[in-house]
This record gives structure tokens, C-alpha cells and sequence, in this order.
């Protein structure tokens, strides 16, 4: 069924008789540019560059937070922001670079890239994949309005931004430790953002398996489509345990349930284990991608190909299955039994082989290569480094002797930064910085990239290295302040003033970004020597991406491409004729319909968090619940997702002339 539905969705050049079956509330959009163009588009690219917009938004928004912790831990019994506030910062910190800023980077790339890689029009699915986004959008609202209560009066209610932390152990998200909305808001943001994962995950397994180009076979896909795929499937199949949980919550925080409350015969340790099910799959969600971007930098920057391409592809196999049976090293210090604790402790340090096995694949990538050190390399190359030394400490915490003395401290802290920031950030401000130039035709500059290279680099280490220390001298992780005689003044001093020069290095590296779109030099097609389909399309891709299908002849399809000229253009041209013979190439229509689900599903959520509460109007009461916005809400999605279904598979056909000239034209076939 998903392949039947995958061929015929509009972009693999299938056409199928023409089906009047279309209602359209709101007539179908046809312009591609303005507020409307965006909100309504579903074309790959720009949505994959709204995901990338929104996440490096809240990427800044959550460096800030963390900016402020640092500031309050910058002395010993310092009072720059109050404990309230200080358990907010470290929630939505938390919250905010998992959920809203790594991730939805990740998603960016996926958008992006998995089409151009593949040689496809688009994504199987394109208006579900313009719903992932606007439902995104929804979660990382319901995440963060509670911040507005600090400064609207009106909206004082929502008791301040979430601080159960960003793991939501109970009992702290019971009533009786969060009585505010805002922990309401979080479960239900979080679900929201599940859903939109996992469509989108849905989304990208179907273009991944049926829509390659003919002789694009799955050991010819590049890396980073492999580690795509990985990803997807580990979203498929780790978000359910976490929104089993969170449903649990919201039961038990509205609806009297025992879940998690001990009075009630509840148990709290469940969810740790429902959380951390998740949880632990998440730490490679956000970590393949990045391993993917870096295989498809080293090759390009070392002029070769990839060393070890099968055993790369296996061993993230690997690490994403062995994921599942390493979520209780987590819980070591909870009483599991020796039995247990042998048991993952054993799982936990096999998941370092294929990661290892990585490391030196990258490894024999570079030697012999003719290494040139552009800012993506330098990124790259430190994702190396840095991703290593989170991993020396991972390793560490395997063995649960060790981790009893390491847990909840410091060292923690350092441990997992040194994974995702070392590890995840600095690859995607490698990836950031190499495909820039594809999607935007132009370069960024040489010198100043290296500069924010730098200063992040030396920021980054100058804050988290000392953590490992204080964390071995006992400081807690997650203290609002602590007192002079403690031994951790220096440590902290040292911490934060890293911590501001790295917050320099990521306002440079992104204000130099900006400064490139408007006036870095133009580019080509292929401005790096680049080897996957992408780069052989012009920069910025068209909205079709291909005037012809490509048929892949090797793993390094563009590398072949350049050294086999005559026999790819003469390819090309008979795919050209072959398409403009069947009308042209086919693509989708906008539509409304998924933005319109979203808006109605942050109606309702929003409602359903406050469903005990009246609603007022300028002081005065309207409703005595919230029930029927609530359910209004529910119901405007239900009607947008019906009149989604009712749209006929109407579209546009792209004609390319034997010049090379682009027209569209409409009809009536499809």
C-alpha cells in the first residue's frame, strides 16, 4: 500500500487518471512566494529550511538559558535569579536543546537533503510533511508559553515556564509538587512534538525505501540517508514509550488515576523506565545524523572515498539496536538488582564497539587523503575529538561502581555535553556551514568561519572540561547555588566564562551566516568537489531538484557523473524526452488543510491544559470550563484533516525544453 501511495503522490513522474473529488473550503494556493506560499508549501526544501529557521531560533533561546544558569553559578551564594526561576531555566534548557533545537535541526537536514540524495522530486508524502512542521510549531508553543506569564499579567495563571525538569521524574510532575498549567502544557507539547516525529519518520521511510533512482541500490545510498533511515525507524519505534507516559501523567494529573502516585499504589520508578526506553534510542536519534553528515565531510575535504563504507552503514545499524537494551544504565543507582545492573552495564559498553568501529573508519577516511582544512572539515574534525571524549566518559559510566560515585553530578553534565554539544552541534555546524552554499548559492566566509570555529572550540572546552572536576568533587547537577567553602568556586568561575565565549562563537558563526546570504560570494553548483546527486544540480536547487531523474551507476554518483560526462548527458536527454512525452513533470498542489489541522490542534491543547479553569474575557467569566474550546479545537482539526482527505491529487506540470528553458503549465490529466 505505502509503495502504491509513494509512486502515485505527484514527484516520481507516474500519472494516474484525473479523480473530481475535490471540496475546497479554501481555494488551492498557487503562489509560491509571500506569507501564503510558505504557510501552504510543500516543497522539501522550503520546509526543510522553515525546520532549520525555527530550530536555530530556539537553539539561540535555549543558549541563553543556559547563559543565565551559568551567570547564577558564577559565584558562590549568588541571588541574580531566584530557585523558581533557576528550576524553569534548567527544565526548558534541557527541553529546549533536545526537542526544539537538535532535533528539528536533524529534521532540517532530512528535508533538506533525502530527495536531492536519492534523486527524487520530493518527499512520498508532501502535505504530510508540510503537517509535521506547522505540528512542530504547535509543540514548541505549548513548550514555551508559560514563559509569558512573567511578563503578561493577564497570563499569570500558567504559574511560570515548566520545572519539573527536562526528564519529568515523578513525583515531581504530580499535582502535589506542580500544580501549575505549565507541566500540563510540557506533556502536551511533548506529544504534540512526538507526533510530528513520527510522521515525518513515516514520511522519510517511505521516500527512502521506494523512491531512489534507478541504480541507486541500498549500498550505493549515501551515508547520511542511511543514518536518515536508522533515525526514522528509531523514532517509530522509541516515541510510543514516552507517550504512553506522558498520557499517564496527564491521567494522573487531571483524571485521578495511580499511575505514578504512591498514595494510590502507583509506582514513580515506572517511569523512569517508560522515560528512559525512550530516552536512551534519543541520544542516537540526535547522534546518527550528525555521524552521517561527517561521512559524507571527510571524503569531499580528504579528496577520497569513504573507508570501510559497508561496515559504517552496519555498525550505525548496530548502535541503533543495541540502543533499545541500554536504557537502565540510567538507573543504576536505583536498586535494580546485581542481575540487572551486570546486564545493561555489559550492553552499555558493547554499544562502544560500532561506535569505535566508526571512529576508525573516519580515521582511515583521512589518512592518505589530501586533507584541505575548509570550516567544514575543522567542524568535522572536531565532532571527532569532542564526540571521543563524551564517549571516554560514556564508557566509564558503564560500570556501575563508577556511576554510583558520578551519578546525578557534574560530571554528568560534562559527559552529555561533551556528546551533543562535542558531539551532535559540532556536526551540524559542520553540516551547516557545507551545504549552505547548495541552498543558497553562496559562500561563506573563509576567515571569519574559522574565527567562530575557534572560539566556539576553545569555548566549549573551557566550560565543560572543568564540569568533569567538579563533578568528581561532589557538586550536585541541577543546584541553584552553593556556599564558598564547597571547593567548586574556581571550577565555576572558569566554567562560565567559558560559557560566555562560546555564546561569542555561535552569535559570530550565525551572524556571519547571515551576513553571507545577502553578500557572500555566488558559487556553483558544486563549489566543494562534492561527490552526492545534490551538488549536481544548480544552487539553489530548483523546485523540481532534477530536469531528469538521474540513474546512478556508483556509490559516489556525482563523482562518477564528473568523470563520465558524455554518457550522463546523453542519459539525461532521453529522460528529458521520455517525461515531457507522458506532459511534463508532475508536481503537487499547495494546500491549507494541514496548517489548518495544526491550528486546531493548538486550539484544543491549549484548552484541554486548562480544563478545569473558567475562561475569562477581560476579567469576566464566559465559560465555566474549558471543555468546549477544547473540543472546538479538536473538531477544526478533525474537519481540515476530512477536507485534506477530499483533495484530489490536482497539480502542476514543469515542461523542460531541449534549450534547458523551464515552463509550468496546468490541466486536467495527472
Amino acid at each position: 500500500m505505502a509503495q502504491a501511495l509513494a509512486k502515485s503522490d505527484y514527484t516520481g513522474g507516474t500519472h494516474v487518471p484525473a479523480v473530481k473529488t475535490s471540496f475546497d473550503l479554501f481555494r488551492r494556493p498557487t503562489a509560491k512566494t509571500g506569507l501564503a506560499g510558505w504557510i501552504t508549501t510543500v516543497d522539501h526544501k522550503k520546509i526543510g529550511m522553515m525546520y532549520a529557521a525555527f530550530a536555530i531560533f530556539f537553539f539561540l533561546v535555549g543558549g541563553l538559558e543556559a547563559l543565565l544558569i551559568r551567570t547564577q553559578l558564577i559565584v558562590p551564594n549568588n541571588r541574580f535569579i531566584s530557585a523558581q526561576l533557576y528550576n524553569e531555566l534548567f527544565t526548558m534548557h534541557g527541553t529546549t536543546m533536545i526537542f526544539l533545537a537538535v532535533m528539528p535541526l536533524n529534521a532540517a537536514f532530512f528535508n533538506l537533503l533525502i530527495p536531492l540524495q536519492i534523486g527524487a522530486r520530493d518527499v512520498a508524502f508532501p502535505r504530510l510533511n508540510t503537517f509535521s512542521l506547522w505540528s512542530w510549531v504547535v509543540g514548541a508553543i505549548l513548550l514555551n508559553i508559560g514563559w509569558l506569564s512573567h511578563f503578561v499579567p493577564a497570563w499569570s495563571g500558567f504559574g511560570g515556564a515548566p520545572d519539573v525538569g527536562w526528564f519529568g521524574y515523578a513525583p515531581l510532575s504530580s499535582k502535589v509538587f506542580s500544580p501549575d498549567m505549565s507541566t500540563d502544557l510540557w506533556v502536551l507539547g511533548l506529544q504534540i512534538l512526538g507526533l510530528s516525529s513520527i510522521v515525518a519518520s513515516l514520511n522519510f521511510i517511505v521516500t527512502i525505501i521506494n523512491m531512489r533512482a534507478p541504480g541507486l541500490t541500498m549500498m550505493r545510498l549515501p551515508v547520511f540517508t542511511w543514518m536518515t533511515l536508522v533515525t526514522s525507524f528509531l523514532l517509530v519505534l522509541a516515541l510510543p514509550a514516552i507517550a504512553i507516559a506522558l498520557v499517564e501523567v496527564m491521567m494522573d494529573r487531571n483524571f485521578g488515576t495511580s499511575f505514578f502516585e504512591v498514595s494510590g499504589g502507583g509506582q514513580p520508578i515506572l517511569w523512569q523506565h517508560l522515560f528512559w526506553v525512550f530516552g536512551h534510542p534519543e541520544v542516537y536519534i540526535l547522534i546518527l545524523p550528525p555521524m552521517g553528515y561527517v561521512s559524507e565531510i571527510l571524503p569531499t575535504f580528504s579528496k577520497k572515498p569513504l573507508f570501510g563504507y559497508p561496515i559504517i552503514v552496519f555498525s550505525g545499524v548496530a548502535i541503533g539496536f543495541i540502543g533499545f537494551g541500554v536504557w537502565s544504565h540510567h538507573m543504576f543507582t536505583t536498586g535494580m538488582g546485581t542481575v540487572a545492573t551486570a546486564a545493561f552495564a555489559l550492553a552499555t559498553m558493547a554499544i562502544a564497539v560500532p561506535t569505535g568501529v566508526k571512529i576508525f573508519n573516519w580515521i582511515g577516511t583521512l589518512w592518505g587523503g589530501q586533507i584541505t582544512t575548509r570550516v567544514p572539515m575543522l567542524f568535522a574534525l572536531g565532532f571527532i575529538w569532542m564526540f571521543m571524549l563524551g564517549g571516554f566518559s560514556g564508557i566509564m559510566h558503564s560500570a556501575a561502581p563508577a556511576d554510583a560515585q558520578q551519578q546525578d553530578s557534574y560530571f554528568v553534565i560534562a559527559h552529555f555535553h561533551y556528546v551533543l554539544i562535542g558531539g551532535a552541534t559540532f556536526a551540524l555546524l559542520a553540516a551547516i556551514h557545507f551545504w549552505f552554499p547548495k541552498f543558497f548559492g553562496r559562500m561563506v566566509p573563509e576567515l571569519w568561519g574559522k574565527i567562530s570555529f575557534w572560539l566556539i572550540f576553545a569555548g566549549f572546552n573551557v566550560t565543560f572540561f572543568p564540569m568533569h572536576f567538579l563533578g568528581l568533587n561532589g557538586m550536585p547537577r541541577r543546584t541553584w547555588t552553593y556556599d564558598s567553602n564547597m571547593g567548586w568556586n574556581e571550577g565555576n568561575l572558569v566554567a562560565t566564562l567559558g560559557a560566555y565565549t562560546l555564546g561569542i562563537g555561535i552569535f559570530t558563526y550565525f551572524s556571519v551566516l547571515v551576513y553571507s546570504y545577502f553578500k557572500g560570494t555566488k558559487c556553483g553548483n558544486d563549489p566543494w568537489d562534492a561527490r552526492t546527486l545534490e551538488w549536481s544540480i544548480p544552487s539553489p536547487p530548483p523546485e523540481h531538484n532534477f530536469n531528469a531523474i538521474p540513474t546512478v551507476h556508483a556509490r559516489d554518483a556525482y563523482w562518477y557523473e564528473k568523470h563520465h560526462q558524455e554518457e550522463i548527458t546523453k542519459e539525461k536527454a532521453e529522460h528529458i524526452k521520455a517525461e515531457e512525452s507522458h506532459g511534463g513533470i508532475h508536481m503537487p498542489d499547495q494546500s491549507w488543510y494541514p496548517f489548518i489541522a495544526c491550528v486546531g490542534l493548538l486550539i484544543g491543547c491549549y484548552n484541554f491544559a486548562q480544563l478545569h479553569h473558567p475562561v475569562t474575557f477581560f476579567g469576566n467569566q464566559v465559560l465555566a470550563s474549558h471543555l468546549p474550546l477544547a473540543i472546538s479545537g479538536g473538531v477544526v482539526t478533525l474537519i481540515a484533516l476530512y477536507l485534506w482527505a477530499l483533495e484530489g491529487p490536482a497539480g502542476y506540470h514543469i515542461h523542460i525544453a531541449a534549450d534547458g528553458k523551464v515552463t509550468e503549465s496546468r490541466g486536467d490529466h495527472h
